[in-house]
């Protein structure tokens, strides 16, 4: 496996990166939906994240990575036949092509076996090599409407269910769905986005030392990777060291009253439909406050999450030409001032 980009070496794009450490933190955010335009990093994000976290504990020979902590019962009885023994591994990284079938994504008849030995045996697809891992879906507008609905509804039950050919598989899928795609080139329909977490805009950096700054280090990435990914060891480690104590610290975190009705005050003052916006702004404003290493979640905490938690769950107003985000911007700061 090769030498990924350290995550931290990214130039910019601080809120991508935010909201992508918040989802390694809490799971139950839903995902990520980047949308920006091409070559600006979000790949060797999301794919640098990944590189950056520890190795897990599986079950040895499981096809489905289970953890040997994991009290539910595997469908191939993983756990008995390898006792307790424990090795451990990448954290996955699962890139789904446009292309792919309905097969190969949720798994399908062993056709093979099936032929050779009469016996029905599930062959598992790329939700299974994904869980407890990160599935990522580039260009997402572009993928078929009925796949992403079943991506979705996997990503937060956290199983796969597969009715299909005399099979009835039921299997753990738990992972962080990270999508993106350019507007430009079509837009995912609203009830599907709004299914999505967080949602962050990505640009071509505008600055010329930033621009500069980039070609530099992807040129001394190209040309030296190990070397490269060293002058970064501090950092990264720094930055996994947080991710570690913040997922401690998660489950600790207080959230008040106070901050509840901030949150639904917020969401009622820009539009959004339905209630999964204030649940997932609770989500991200505490996934930020145990990453700022605070055990309470304050006005400003959801300030900072507001915009990822909202701008996709806004309809559009023709007679504001500031967008969704400059109006979550504008709402909080009324909002706090009051």
């Amino acid at each position: 496996m090769g030498t990924p980009f350290p995550f931290t070496a990214i130039v910019g794009q601080h809120e991508m990166k935010q909201a992508l450490l918040m989802a390694a933190v809490e799971p139950r955010l839903g995902g990520v939906m980047v949308f920006g335009d091409r070559g600006t990093g979000k790949s060797t994000a999301v794919r640098a994240l990944a590189g950056l976290l520890p190795p897990m504990k599986v079950v040895p020979g499981c096809r489905y990575g289970c953890a040997p902590a994991d009290t539910s019962p595997c469908i191939e009885g993983c756990r008995e036949r390898a006792g307790k023994a424990v090795i451990e591994a990448p954290v996955p990284f699962v890139d789904l092509p446009l292309g792919a079938t309905e097969d190969r994504v949720v798994g399908s008849l062993d056709l093979e076996r099936a032929l050779a030995t009469g016996e029905k045996r599930f062959e598992p697809g790329l939700l299974a090599k994904a869980n407890r891992g990160f599935l990522y879906i580039d260009e997402i507008n572009l993928l078929e409407d009925h796949l992403v609905d079943l991506l979705l509804d996997v990503a937060v039950s956290g199983q796969n269910v597969v009715e299909r050919e005399g099979l009835s598989i039921r299997h753990p899928a738990r992972f962080i769905l990270i999508g993106s795609g350019n507007p430009e080139e079509g837009e995912l329909r609203p009830q599907l986005l709004d299914r999505f977490g967080l949602s962050v805009d990505v640009r071509t950096p505008s600055d010329l030392g930033e621009r500069i700054e980039i070609v530099k280090r992807c040129d001394r990435f190209d040309r030296d990777p190990v070397g490269f990914a060293a002058d970064f060891a501090a950092s990264e480690k720094e930055t996994l060291d947080s991710i570690a104590k913040a997922r401690v610290r998660l489950p600790k975190v207080h959230v008040g009253d106070d901050m509840l009705v901030l949150g639904a005050r917020l969401c009622s003052a820009v539009g959004a439909d339905g209630l999964r916006g204030e649940l997932t702004l609770l989500r991200a404003a505490r996934a930020q406050a145990a990453l700022s290493g605070k055990k309470e979640v304050k006005a400003h905490h959801v300030a900072e999450v507001a915009t990822m938690a909202l701008r996709h769950r806004l309809r559009r107003n023709v007679l504001d030409d500031t967008g969704s985000a400059g109006r979550i911007t504008r709402a909080v700061s009324e909002l706090l001032a009051a």
